[in-house]
């Protein structure tokens, strides 16, 4: 099964799982980058992604070459802001329709998931979703755990 893993991440995380990912399943990876990649403070972070989530003004991505329809199985992950996924993952998926496809959905969050993985599915309608999950803080976690806890969700999404 050919995989591809799109991942949008701010603080790393996100790539962390993909880079997993990547791994276990022999996937290609698409990371989304914005426009503007200036280098923030962590409070600037912070208040950078509050106005994003709120404000909802359109998204400035950079443009990528992946061809979506080659994949069989689509993997997308996303940090949590404000319990929905990252607003960088809606601009690129309101830019890029993906329907008919088989996918996973995995979001990263400093303990607040809510609904945020119920948010992204609906973000997908049209898609099969094979299997959620969420991650709190991964790159402070045990790398053997994480590992483990990513290769078991893979073997439910039948990758």
């Amino acid at each position: 099964m050919k995989t591809l893993v799109i991942f949008y991440s701010l603080e790393g995380n996100c790539a962390l799982i993909a880079d997993i990912l990547k791994s276990s399943l022999n996937a290609e990876v698409l990371e989304i980058k914005l426009q503007d990649e200036r280098k923030r403070s962590r409070f600037g972070k912070f208040f950078w992604a509050l106005s994003l989530t709120f404000s909802k003004k359109k998204i400035a991505l950079k443009p990528y070459t992946v061809n979506i329809e080659n994949y069989d199985l689509i993997i997308l992950g996303a940090p949590v802001w404000a319990g929905a996924p990252a607003p960088i993952m809606a601009s690129f998926l309101n830019q890029t329709k993906i329907t008919g496809k088989k996918t996973g959905l995995f979001c990263t969050h400093g303990g607040g998931v809510r609904n945020a993985l119920e948010k992204f599915e609906t973000l997908l309608p049209g898609n099969t979703i094979a299997g959620k999950i969420d991650f709190v803080n991964p790159s402070q976690a045990d790398k053997a755990g994480l590992k483990q806890k990513i290769d078991d969700w893979v073997k439910t999404l039948g990758g």
